[in-house]
């Protein structure tokens, strides 16, 4: 990743209340993100987590200095950025999107065309539209990804 490229983490949705809080839908599981404290960006905007809740399918958040449901309303819709968490050897979702997939014996399988969410695990997309889990993934590295399906698999 490019020095200084932040990761899509959510969308803010529609304002909550009168006080300025918003609802947003995260697109991570790393929950930290909303935090007390934490900085999100949305375009050249630096947005400072108050305080945020977890509610149904998303979270109520509130932040600094937006106490008006004006003020929500005026954030609706934007994408909220934020800088990488370093997250040891686990790939990025855009780390792995293009890379060329082979079984541990060396079979050519094609390439990663998408990365699903699912509940259980997400799930490679390859060419041709074969579904591979994420825990079949037995290594990686730039441009390149081995998998240990069981028999049957694809």
């Amino acid at each position: 990743m490019p020095d200084g490229a932040r990761l899509e983490v959510g969308r803010i949705g529609r304002p909550h209340g009168l006080k300025g809080e918003v609802t947003v839908m995260l697109v991570t599981d790393r929950h930290e993100r909303l935090d007390d404290g934490a900085q999100l960006f949305a375009d050249e905007r630096t947005l400072t987590v108050e305080h945020a809740r977890p509610q149904r399918d998303g979270w109520v958040v509130r932040f600094q200095g937006v106490t008006t449901r004006e003020g929500a309303e005026a954030l609706r819709g934007l994408i909220l950025t934020a800088d990488p968490i370093d997250a040891g050897d686990d790939p990025w979702v855009h780390d792995l999107i293009g890379c060329e997939v082979s079984d541990v014996s060396g079979r050519a399988l094609g390439s990663v065309t998408a990365v699903e969410a699912n509940p259980a695990h997400d799930l490679l997309v390859l060419e041709g539209g074969a579904l591979v889990p994420m825990p079949f993934v037995v290594e990686h590295e730039p441009g390149r990804v081995v998998i240990d399906p069981p028999e049957g698999l694809l």
